[in-house]
């Protein structure tokens, strides 16, 4: 891949609360915020940091189902909503499953990359409380070949990422991959809990890694995994802006308060192939060799990495795509506190898509903000240690299993 070709930056962050079953507003028999709400809070709060919709050339957003779980599409022409300075200016809406947010940051990479803009506002959403999720499984399944959507199970995504799960028990060992997959868990809401605008921010329960060894029971859910290995529906939208250098001058931005853009890689899959490795995320694996050879870094130098955990599964399955456990070692390596806030690489520090929430189509853009909070320090109780030496974060988001990827290594500005 070829080097960035100018400097890119990201800048004046913004997540909503993630809302669903955990938070204390939430009521499934009362009316809740719509598409609208979330749009409209993330996006002006974000402009009010940059000094108005005047300094935006363009927008970005993300979404992967608003047309099924909202019945809504054309998500581009809400920009305009936000502030009435961003009638006529270009928009557009992209989609890649559960990856779309990072598309979204990818597309207005790219869109710097050319010079026909210096300011993008990028914004994820997704509003999918509106359905019971066992109704809500069938809108979700369409992030995999839906010609599969017969055969799979009635929690689609649950049954492909349990599927997993089994392949990895029977591979490496049961028992010492359920301490790991209950230690990702107890890490995700102990994170969480440090977050105001995380999902189970109002998790009180006391022994967390009990919780996560709940044992998996076929008859009530998925064979391999329990609930608490799976990620909660959410709604939730997160902004913010990418820039160039004269962008950030036009937002009277300082550079440390932004993060540049370093590299990325992006990487794609056959949607209608089942993974050749159930124990493997190739595409992830791909996806993050080509962030790290853009950026010229190694997992080494990373301060801090938000990975996409739709599952606790595919959080062991992502260390060891990262490079940072062997194959077969991520479990462990996560159950000897290697991805806790105290470790080296503290991973997924509000939470992740477990603790903090997974809004579909808002996840990727949720990430970057996290980044960019963790390396300009604004994280309040929820800030890791930013080593002089060790000045970069990672994300990874995913859209469906492991087809739809983008990675992306940010430097402390």
């Amino acid at each position: 891949m070829k080097k960035l070709r100018k400097k890119v930056y990201m800048t004046a962050g913004y997540n909503t609360i993630s809302l669903g079953t955990g938070r204390k507003e939430f009521n499934p028999k009362k009316p809740r915020p719509g598409l609208e709400h979330y749009i409209n809070e993330a996006g002006r709060a974000t402009l009010k940091m940059i000094g108005g919709a005047d300094k935006v050339d363009e927008c970005v957003i993300g979404n992967f189902m608003s047309a099924r779980f909202n019945k809504q599409g054309n998500l581009a022409g809400f920009f305009p909503m936000i502030d009435p300075g961003l009638r006529y200016k270009p928009a557009v809406k992209v989609e890649g499953a559960c990856g779309s947010g990072g598309l979204a940051l990818a597309t207005a990479i790219k869109t710097i990359l050319t010079d026909t803009a210096d300011v993008i506002l990028t914004l994820g959403v997704e509003v999918q409380n509106t359905m019971k999720a066992i109704y809500g499984a069938d809108v979700l399944a369409g992030a995999g070949w839906f010609q599969n959507r017969k055969n799979g199970h009635a929690y689609f995504f649950p049954g492909q990422f349990s599927d997993r799960a089994g392949a990895y028990y029977e591979k490496y060992g049961k028992e010492k991959t359920r301490m790991g997959m209950a230690t990702w868990f107890k890490n995700a809401i102990e994170n969480a809990r440090l977050c105001p605008t995380a999902q189970e921010y109002h998790n009180k329960v006391e022994n967390l890694l009990a919780l996560g060894l709940t044992e998996p029971n076929g008859k009530f859910f998925v064979d391999n995994l329990s609930v608490f290995d799976c990620s909660k529906v959410s709604d939730a939208a997160s902004c913010l802006v990418v820039t160039s250098e004269e962008g950030l001058k036009r937002c009277g931005i300082d550079k440390k308060d932004a993060v540049e853009v370093i590299g990325f890689g992006q990487a794609e899959e056959n949607l209608t192939e089942d993974p050749k490795d159930l124990c493997e995320l190739s595409t992830t694996k791909e996806a993050v060799r080509k962030a790290f050879e853009h950026a010229g870094i190694t997992k080494d130098d990373l301060a801090t990495i938000e990975l996409h955990d739709c599952f606790s599964i595919a959080g062991v399955l992502a260390t060891e795509a990262i490079g940072l456990a062997k194959p077969g070692k991520g479990a462990e390596y996560i159950a000897e506190g290697n991805t806790s806030r105290k470790a080296k690489i503290p991973i997924n520090t509000t939470g992740g898509l477990i603790g903090w929430g997974h809004p579909t189509g808002g996840t990727g853009v949720h990430q970057a903000v996290t980044i960019w909070e963790q390396l300009t320090e604004r994280m309040g109780e929820a800030q890791v240690p930013i080593p002089e030496d060790r000045p970069y974060g990672l994300t990874i988001n995913m859209g469906g299993d492991d087809k739809t990827l983008v990675s992306i290594v940010y430097k402390r500005g």
